[in-house]
């Protein structure tokens, strides 16, 4: 257990560098260029470094303590629902909710992120926060859906369980729809491109608008833990977990969590900003039925079949 809670924070510090690195290789193909494995490699701690140096900006009646609550409040719901994703065999906690807790952790995330537009007192980062707020309530029902209907197949909100009942077909194959909607969710969840729009440029950042220095570097480092969380739960949803032949599971997990955080930096690169009342629409008249469906199909199959 010991082992486990030393290696929880630094797995998923060494998953947001991969993250980075990625991200700036992805860029740079993107704008015609390619960026090289070091420069791929460096840049995120150039970056990092660049803003532990720089200057703090303060804002006119600023909220210094409701901007560093929002701050913190992000990293420790990323962590904090990285907790109950199995890293191998087990996870750090094996909760017998451990689905419900993940998606407790996210409406965490929502309070964080409107407290870090809201602290600074600025027009452009409190629309920053709202406009978080409005994208959460579009995607949350489909999310729901989607991880609500991996535990139904299983028959239990336990992760471990979800990861046993996969153990002869992921549930992937079995529920494509809802793992779709499931990393398109994930996207919003992190705020992550094409649903970028709380922390977009035609706000100047959004609800990063106002922020510097180490102040940006933590709430920069928050938005990318909870993408790895949301990306390492895809795994034991809708993967398999650590189920996989010759490698062992912590492995497996490693890999396949590699694979979904390179499938969201694709899908960043890939499309542009959608606007809030398109996501909306989207999500409500598209991804609500689809997902709802879904359960229903799944729902059927377990009656089959007596249980998964």
């Amino acid at each position: 257990m010991n082992a486990a809670i030393l290696l929880l924070p630094a797995g998923m510090v060494a998953a947001v560098w991969f993250l980075a690195a990625l991200d700036v290789a992805a860029g740079a193909r993107a704008a015609g260029g390619r960026a090289g494995v070091r420069t791929a490699v460096v840049e995120p701690v150039r970056a990092t470094a660049r803003l532990m140096i720089g200057q703090r900006r303060t804002t006119l009646a600023a909220d210094g303590l409701l901007r560093w609550a929002g701050i913190v409040s992000l990293i420790v719901a990323a962590v904090l629902a990285a907790a109950v994703v199995p890293l191998g065999e087990r996870p750090l906690a094996d909760l017998s909710v451990g689905v419900v807790w993940f998606n407790a952790m996210e409406v965490v995330a929502w309070a964080a992120v409107w407290l870090v537009g809201w602290g600074p007192n600025g027009a452009l980062s409190l629309v920053g926060g709202y406009r978080f707020v409005a994208q959460g309530l579009s995607y949350e029902l489909p999310h729901m859906f989607a991880i609500i209907t991996a535990a139904l197949a299983a028959g239990s909100l336990r992760i471990t369980d979800i990861v046993d009942a996969q153990a002869g077909l992921w549930f992937v194959v079995l529920m494509p729809a809802a793992f779709v909607v499931y990393l398109l969710s994930a996207a919003a969840m992190a705020f992550w491109g094409p649903f970028d729009a709380p922390v977009a440029r035609d706000t100047a950042g959004g609800a990063a608008a106002e922020l510097s220095g180490v102040d940006r570097l933590l709430f920069a480092a928050g938005r990318r833990l909870l993408l790895v969380a949301a990306a390492a739960m895809a795994v034991p949803l809708f993967l398999g977990g650590g189920h996989g032949p010759w490698l062992p599971a912590w492995a497996w997990v490693g890999l396949k969590t590699a694979a979904v955080l390179a499938l969201l930096v694709w899908l960043r690169h890939r499309f542009p900003t959608i606007r809030m009342d398109r996501w909306a629409e989207i999500s409500w008249v598209v991804l609500v039925p689809l997902t709802i469906v879904q359960a229903l199909v799944v729902a059927l199959v377990v009656l089959t079949r007596g249980g998964m």
